[in-house]
């Protein structure tokens, strides 16, 4: 054999030694990157993701659910207890303007009635008032003579002043014949030659002087300078009696009826005429406060 072929065939058993040892090395393991295993795959991120929406989204329905149980029966409940509230509080408010109206036919000082927006009020319907109205469907009543004191109370009945061009306010609106003298009523000045010249009946009462005129008597505003009146407007001639005596009569008539519990004086003061605008609120008459002919006929005084 030649040197040659000896070292080539030396060359390959050291090739074929290197092979057997590398395939007798055991795999080392691939180096992973710095942070690997901290952060999962996208995937797996997802579905986590998805879960805890899906739970998130069913403990909201559920308490949202929960919450719309608990406040819908406390919501309905408060809303059937205010109606029943209401009616209970109008049914005892009723009530209690039922008993002062009877208090007030007992004498008391009680008010009720309505006034409509064009002046006539609505005609009460309770018992009180039914009550109060037997007075007028019975027999008239007779006049009668009161002694009125001398000098007026001014006190209860302060004096009114004379003003040019007044008219009786809400007179516009009471309608029918015998409401036209309240409609075209305004107080008049004028001297005694002048009221003597042109009324041959005239009275005094509390020192003043009234004149008759068309059923009516009027204050004679100028006759005396001084003069007092309690009211300037015309009081009906009921009866042929003088002013303070047709005053006191409805004086009289209304303490029994419950509607005034002043003093029977022959004044038409605020507490006459607070009286007398009740009754005719009550019985469906025009609200002239004042002693007019439908109210006389009411009371069963003509």
């Amino acid at each position: 054999m030649s040197v040659a072929q000896g070292q080539q065939k030396q060359e390959k058993k050291s090739q074929q030694k290197k092979q057997a040892q590398t395939a007798q090395r055991p795999a080392q393991p691939t180096r992973q990157p710095t942070g690997a295993g901290k952060k999962p795959p996208v995937a797996t991120y997802q579905g986590q993701k998805t879960r805890q929406g899906q739970t998130s989204a069913a403990a909201h329905q559920a308490q949202k659910s929960k919450n719309n149980q608990t406040s819908t029966p406390g919501y309905q409940g408060k809303n059937r207890n205010r109606p029943g509230t209401s009616t209970t509080a109008q049914e005892n408010q009723k009530a209690k303007r039922n008993q002062n109206q009877i208090q007030r036919q007992a004498g008391t000082t009680a008010k009720g009635g309505q006034v409509k927006p064009g002046g006539k009020p609505r005609e009460a319907t309770t018992a009180a008032t039914v009550a109060r109205g037997k007075t007028a469907q019975g027999k008239p009543i007779k006049p009668q003579h009161f002694n009125v004191p001398k000098q007026p109370n001014t006190a209860k009945a302060p004096p009114v002043k004379f003003q040019q061009g007044r008219h009786i306010q809400g007179s516009q609106n009471w309608q029918g014949a015998r409401y036209t003298v309240f409609r075209n009523y305004t107080p008049q000045w004028h001297n005694q030659g002048w009221w003597r010249s042109h009324h041959n009946r005239i009275v005094f009462v509390f020192g003043a002087p009234y004149y008759w005129n068309a059923g009516y008597w009027f204050p004679a505003w100028g006759y005396y300078p001084n003069a007092y009146y309690a009211w300037d407007g015309p009081i009906y001639a009921y009866n042929n009696l003088p002013p303070d005596q047709v005053i006191a009569n409805v004086q009289s008539t209304l303490q029994q009826q419950g509607y005034y519990n002043g003093e029977v004086d022959g004044l038409a003061g605020p507490l006459t005429r607070g009286a007398i605008a009740d009754y005719q609120r009550d019985h469906g008459l025009y609200v002239t406060s004042t002693i007019d002919q439908p109210t006389l006929q009411s009371l069963g005084m003509t």
